[in-house]
């Protein structure tokens, strides 16, 4: 299928409207995602001067996602940027990884040294990822292990017992790739030991760590979980990082006590959270309606 460069625009000018909800735009964000290409990639880099840190997160987490290697030289330009957001920045490190190209490694190397521990974490599970894809061979480099389809920060562990898993990615003096391999093997279990398993990590480690428990455990959709992402999202002491995935996190997952939770948080003092749960409760509408698809941004620009 082509899309004309007409409608590509269209959609990005959604993306980029201040005016327009969060949640409208966040569905352009991950129309422009599905399409692709160099048009694509241009509307979402016009949103990096965004005043909301986490639709510029978004842009990050979609750029990485799309894994083509033209959205590195603005993920670079993020990633050296000290007066965006941490939450921004690590996205933007991230983002380099999922993208699979060495040619960054010098970068990450670079700012895996930064100042701000989220920033610096992420691009030292970058590199750890690149030189991961570097030594694999075909068969390790598949990633048709995942169910989720997700370009993930890790490979997941080989070993599939939950009670090894677990004990790996509680160790705070284990590696943090080591935790978030094992982390991507419990999600792939999918069972209702290691929905359970990963939720004790959302009170194990860095802010970085946590949010990507959190992350994690919306991609699972289960119930299971709800319980211990409430804890966390209630808990106003904790990173806004955290509590924001928390957040999205049970707007997928999205039943009708997690539409009530989300209601309670859209006047957060954190803006981040305020907007995570305003994109959450948009999510909850369309896990129990009957649209087809999220990213429906096209039908309206026709």
């Amino acid at each position: 299928m082509t899309f004309q460069e007409k409608e590509i625009v269209s959609v990005g000018k959604i993306l980029n409207d201040e005016s327009k909800p969060l949640k409208e735009r966040f569905r352009a964000l991950f129309t422009l995602k599905n399409i692709g290409g160099h048009l694509a990639i241009e509307q979402i880099q016009k949103g990096f001067c965004d005043p909301s840190a986490l639709l510029k997160h978004e842009l990050a987490y979609c750029l990485g996602q799309m894994q083509d290697s033209s959205a590195i030289p603005v993920l670079v330009e993020v990633l050296k940027d000290i007066n965006q957001e941490p939450m921004v920045r690590h996205e933007a490190g991230e983002a380099l990884g999922a993208i699979g190209d060495t040619s960054v490694i010098p970068v990450l190397e670079e700012y895996s040294k930064d100042k701000v521990i989220e920033v610096a974490e992420t691009c030292g599970l970058a590199l750890r990822r690149l030189k991961w894809i570097e030594s694999a061979n075909d068969k390790d480099h598949n990633q048709s292990e995942n169910p989720y389809a997700s370009i993930d920060p890790a490979p997941p562990a080989e070993v599939k017992d939950v009670n090894e898993l677990t004990k790996v990615l509680l160790d705070e003096n284990a590696s943090l790739f080591d935790r978030y391999r094992a982390m991507f093997s419990l999600r792939n279990l999918c069972t209702e030991e290691s929905v359970l398993a990963l939720a004790k990590g959302l009170k194990a480690g860095s802010a970085l760590f946590k949010h990507e428990v959190a992350f994690v455990l919306g991609q699972m959709q289960e119930e299971a979980s709800v319980p211990a992402l409430k804890d966390t999202l209630e808990d106003a002491n904790e990173n806004e990082m955290v509590r924001h995935e928390c957040a999205e996190a049970l707007g997928a997952i999205a039943t009708p006590y997690c539409f009530d939770i989300l209601k309670n948080y859209l006047k957060d003092e954190k803006r981040v959270v305020r907007e995570s749960c305003e994109i959450a409760l948009d999510m909850c509408e369309y896990e129990n309606s009957s649209e087809f698809q999220y990213a429906n941004s096209l039908a309206s620009v026709k």
